[in-house]
């Protein structure tokens, strides 16, 4: 969101999901007492535990590392960070049991990384704590107004795109800040209290308490909620993406972050003494796409898994079914005192052994293989005593064909030259877009861009034109954009007349004053982030009687991409605000992709015409080496400008970001000719555009067999 100050949907997510599943802060929850977490449906509780042998709740080894807790808990008891690694939020409260009920709560089954259960938990305060967790998930389905959401009504996968407005300014680890401060462990603090960052006088004079509504109120409109504060970000103006990207934030706040490091408490030495590890199974997701529970006990004679709850209800050891790529959770409840564990050997998973009736042990991980399996327990003797059953995978579907918008602008889509006329004025119509677009093959990027493509369309005038900009950001935007051009005479080139929010447009006029060829620029902070996600273009201000004919004339610009992923993974790809920050792009581009200009739009000619390439480098870091390889420039306007006589017969030309180079040369000879940045690694990186030369070969110039393969 290109936010600045302390504020996101992080804070209502962890609300709602540190506030359902972890009730009470350790200093007021009972001595032992943990965070219970709401059964499903049908499921029945447990009765407590008659054993000597206090129940224990351990840790799955096969889940990723925990969200590093916002404070340690000096009794041992999980802290708000870990608790919410518990279960994540059900999209209906269950109901609240009644007075005729009056049973024990089911033990807790933990998801934080060591934490157990303290064996002295009385029944009653178990019972508290679980009366109180009714009432808390029953507060948070009820939204208090129209405009107060909860995270569980919200799609995450949905949620993760709209969060990339707000990656830019914001880290979700503790302590990290960058352009805005941490988001991490925001809920229930006071405004303006990371003690780390430098917030603006409005947000430390606010003394506000980011509760639910607060928070819902200020990412509907911040600089209503808190005038003056220095965020750019307009704003989410529908409810539906505030719920999204909360939801989103929700099952952050469950499964990333830090990892915490040590564990919480040390597992129990006997779990720890019989238990052969098997290699970590592929990464899940702390949302699980279907959860099975199982209890361990006697039937027909013989020690048998029990299903609990839903279609398995009852069933001995119960065929569990998953397709291929789901996140299956298995919770296993000791039923009979005896020690047990499961076993999911073709998935590369197994559970904490548990002893104790009433323990419990809760695993996560995605089925990676498809076919019929079995799953057991491992404990010596038990899987030839009964305990085995059936785990069918099925086949993962074809994949979607991935739909690609092509954001990269055409070459050869260049105005005609102004031609000999007196000075006029010139309307310029420019939309800022945001759009999901093809950054390589199979790989899409969110990229922000005027009218649609990069680069932005070529801007053609003369010196002495009135050029009249106007500029509109599309409803659909999420930011402010805005406007930069080199070749304007004013106030930030324009950028200080055209901060326009979604929906919005704004006008301004320059004079173009001096000849050249000129980048044009979004420039609403963060500036380098606009311009790195393919908001720039070029100007060209033509001498009065224009620059000398040629036959064709062509539109490059050089720009990077800064993916979270490495280079070359498929999918949508998320824009990474640090390596931005540490200039170590993923991609080097020409107009805006990968292949642009060799696979969608190569460059065309014939021999004996001249070619004029107007090539630019939006960056926002890098300066390029400019080369065709197998052509020498002719004439080449340095720095694009043409007030002075052009340099003849170069091989590499220098352009800076935000520079520009117009270079000229006559096409001798058929074949292909490379566009490079002669600092040849960012090739490696999709930094390749084709000239392709048609005509009869002149073995006068040169003279030799071109070999298929060679590149060229």
């Amino acid at each position: 969101m290109g936010m600045r100050e302390n504020l996101l949907p992080i804070a209502v997510a962890t609300t709602v999901v540190g506030g359902i599943l972890f009730l009470t802060s350790p200093a007021e929850r009972p001595a032992g007492v943990t965070a219970p977490v709401p059964q499903q449906q049908g499921a029945p509780e447990q009765p407590p535990s008659r054993t000597a042998q206090a129940p224990s709740t351990q840790v799955a080894k096969q889940i990723t590392p925990a969200i590093a807790p916002h404070s340690p808990a000096a009794d041992g008891s999980a802290a708000v960070g870990q608790a919410a690694v518990t279960a994540p939020t059900p999209s209906k409260p269950p109901p609240a049991p009644t007075v005729a009920e009056n049973r024990p709560a089911t033990p807790a089954v933990a998801r934080n990384h060591g934490a157990t259960d303290s064996a002295a938990a009385p029944a009653a305060a178990s019972a508290m704590a679980a009366s109180r967790a009714q009432e808390v998930l029953a507060q948070a389905a009820a939204p208090e107004s129209s405009q107060q959401i909860t995270a569980a009504a919200g799609e995450p996968h949905v949620g993760r795109q709209v969060y990339r407005k707000c990656q830019a300014c914001h880290s979700l680890e503790p302590g990290k800040n960058t352009l805005g401060p941490s988001l991490a462990g925001i809920v229930g603090k006071k405004s303006a209290q990371e003690p780390s960052f430098n917030f603006s006088p409005a947000m430390r004079s606010a003394n506000l308490t980011w509760d639910i509504p607060t928070l819902d109120k200020y990412l509907l409109d911040p600089a209503k909620v808190v005038p003056g504060n220095r965020m750019p970000f307009p704003g989410l103006k529908t409810e539906n993406e505030r719920r999204d990207v909360i939801a989103y934030l929700a099952a952050n706040s469950v499964g990333g972050g830090a990892a915490t490091g040590q564990p919480a408490a040390a597992p129990q030495a006997q779990a720890q003494s019989q238990q052969t590890p098997i290699a970590p199974s592929a990464s899940v997701s702390y949302i699980p796409d279907i959860r099975y529970t199982l209890r361990s006990g006697i039937a027909d004679g013989r020690m048998v898994f029990l299903g609990v709850g839903g279609a398995i209800e009852g069933q001995i050891n119960p065929v569990l079914s998953a397709a291929e790529g789901q996140v299956v959770q298995i919770t296993l409840l000791n039923g009979e005192g005896a020690e047990h564990d499961i076993v999911f050997p073709n998935q590369d998973t197994r559970s904490p052994r548990i002893t104790g009736r009433g323990a419990s042990t809760t695993i996560a991980f995605r089925a990676t293989l498809a076919g019929d399996f079995v799953y057991f327990c491992d404990v010596p003797g038990h899987r030839l005593a009964g305990m085995e059953g059936k785990f069918l995978v099925t086949p993962r579907p074809p994949a979607q064909t991935l739909v690609e918008a092509n954001i990269s602008h055409e070459p050869g889509e260049v105005p005609p030259p102004i031609g000999d006329r007196p000075p006029q004025t010139v309307r310029v119509d420019l939309m800022t877009v945001e759009l999901e677009g093809r950054l390589a093959e199979g790989t899409t990027f969110g990229y922000w861009t005027f009218n649609g493509k990069v680069p932005g369309p070529f801007v053609r005038v003369r010196v002495g034109d009135t050029v009249d900009v106007h500029l509109k950001n599309s409803a659909d935007s999420a930011m402010i954009h805005s406007v930069d051009f080199h070749a304007a005479t004013g106030p930030g080139g324009g950028a200080a007349a055209t901060q326009v929010e979604p929906g919005g447009g704004k006008a301004f006029k320059f004079k173009a004053l001096v000849p050249g060829l000129y980048v044009y620029h979004c420039a609403t902070p963060m500036v380098a982030h606009h311009i790195a996600n393919g908001m720039y273009g070029l100007i060209l201000v033509e001498p009065e009687g224009g620059l000398p004919p040629v036959d064709k004339e062509f539109y490059v610009m050089q720009g990077e991409i800064y993916t979270d992923a490495a280079f070359g993974q498929r999918g949508s790809q998320e824009f990474s605000v640090e390596k931005l920050l540490n200039e170590r792009p993923e991609y080097f581009v020409f107009n805006g992709s990968v292949g642009a200009l060799s696979k969608l739009h190569p460059l065309n000619a014939k021999v004996g015409e001249t070619v004029r390439l107007f090539f630019g480098v939006g960056g926002p870091n890098y300066t390029s080496s400019f080369h065709v390889i197998g052509e020498i420039f002719d004439r080449v306007y340095t720095f694009g400008g043409v007030l002075s006589d052009p340099l003849r017969g170069l091989q590499t030309v220098l352009v800076p970001a935000g520079g520009a180079v117009i270079t000229e040369f006559k096409v001798d000879v058929p074949g292909n000719y490379i566009l490079v940045d002669h600092a040849l690694s960012r090739a490696e990186r999709g930094l390749v555009g084709i000239l392709h030369v048609e005509g009869e070969p002149n073995p006068e110039i040169f003279d030799g067999k071109v070999e298929l393969g060679s590149g060229h």
